[in-house]
């Protein structure tokens, strides 16, 4: 391979902070990255080399940031997979991952079959298009549990918990479309692994602790406070799953572990995740740079993580739309191995993701020292609870 300035360019669909990360990665490897989104000056804007205005799914804005690629990829599911197959095959440029594992991750119920008859272990889930056959469902597997919309959820949109049949008609009408109900899983902590597929290479991140609040996802912890044999049995997991999608990259898989302490499958993202953002300063290679060598065709980095390492999202505290000013940042920037990553977004509501803390533990702990990651834990909570919004 020869390494020459300008000559890789990767086009990413999508220009948000997932973008934005990956336009951080991509100068060291001199990989320039150019990024489509509907939002002008979108976060990624400031720290890619260009941007292109136009919808995920518009097949001209596709078809424009092709022909000023090397590679194609993409950090939000609402690409159109159907357009990246077409113009891939008539421009001759690579998608990574390929569109059909888009295809089949953009709709829950395909995924969730699809899965299944792979053998990997998922929650019991039925298909669902009526408040008749929520109920029928519900017969079988029981109060209370899951209506996800099988297209376009995310960050705990597009899924409603039906705790008794009196919540059945109210919960398909929030849905509105196509749906599926899943049982309660009756979990003991949310896992979650950065899978990786290189060029005839596959490599897993170590196994994350994700939690979540109001089904946003708060901190992630690794190591994830759980025992050895879980953690093995959840990236033997995440491998039979990457074993069923198609092409290369990072691909976040989010996880529950039983109570029994078995591990089940929730949800796949093809593409580098929330989970995986503490990779950035917690392993020698981030989920970031590993996406662009994967996509790319060069080898992948190492997974092995620094030290124990907690992250924290930076979320929005304030119900009115406005200016997005961030105040207590002092704090972070005083404290040794913490880490603040602001997104450049403008504007700040209830639970947007604005940024996010990440704390490093000490090199010298051992590698499954939970209880590092748990006292990290406790001092990236105080540090992220005094940044606050003002107007």
């Amino acid at each position: 391979m020869t390494l020459t300035s300008g000559e890789t360019v990767v086009g990413v669909v999508g220009g948000g902070q997932l973008g934005r990360m990956l336009g951080e990665a991509a100068g060291p490897l001199g990989i320039d990255l150019v990024v489509s989104d509907p939002t002008q000056n979108a976060p990624a804007a400031s720290v890619v080399s260009d941007q292109i205005v136009g919808a995920f799914d518009d097949e001209s804005t596709i078809r424009a940031l092709a022909e000023r690629s090397s590679y194609l990829t993409y950090e939000i599911e609402l690409a159109d997979p159907d357009a990246l197959e077409r113009i891939s095959e008539e421009t001759d440029t690579p998608v990574h991952p390929h569109p059909e594992t888009l295809r089949l991750i953009e709709d829950k119920l395909r995924q969730k079959r699809r899965l299944s008859e792979a053998g990997i272990p998922v929650p019991a889930f039925r298909q669902v298009d009526s408040a008749e056959q929520l109920r029928d469902a519900l017969d079988e597997l029981g109060y209370p549990a899951m209506l996800k919309a099988r297209e376009g959820g995310y960050d705990g949109r597009g899924n409603v918990p039906v705790h008794s049949p009196e919540d059945v008609e109210d919960a398909v009408a929030a849905i509105d479309g196509p749906a599926m109900v899943e049982e309660f899983v009756d979990y003991e902590r949310e896992l979650a692994v950065m899978g990786a597929v290189g060029d005839g290479e596959v490599d897993t991140f170590p196994v994350t602790e994700t939690i979540h609040e109001e089904e946003i996802l708060r901190e992630t912890a690794s190591p994830a406070r759980t025992t050895p044999e879980v953690r093995a049995r959840a990236k033997e997991v995440v491998r039979d799953v990457l074993d069923v999608l198609s092409g290369r990259g990072v691909f976040g898989v989010e996880l529950f572990e039983t109570s029994e302490g078995e591990i089940l499958l929730n949800e796949i993202a093809p593409r580098p995740h929330n989970s995986g953002h503490w990779t950035i300063e917690g392993c020698h290679t981030s989920q970031f740079e590993q996406h662009l060598r994967g996509v790319t065709g060069r080898p992948l980095g190492t997974t092995e993580r620094r030290a124990p390492t907690v992250s924290t999202n930076i979320l929005g505290d304030v119900e009115k739309r406005q200016r997005a000013t961030l105040t207590g940042e002092t704090a972070v920037f005083e404290r040794p191995r913490a880490h603040l990553h602001w997104y450049g977004k403008r504007e700040v509501y209830r639970l947007r993701k604005m940024g996010h803390v990440t704390l490093v533990g000490d090199d010298a702990a051992e590698d499954d020292d939970a209880e590092s990651a748990e006292d990290i834990l406790a001092d990236v909570r105080t540090l992220r609870d005094g940044l606050t919004f003002t107007e």
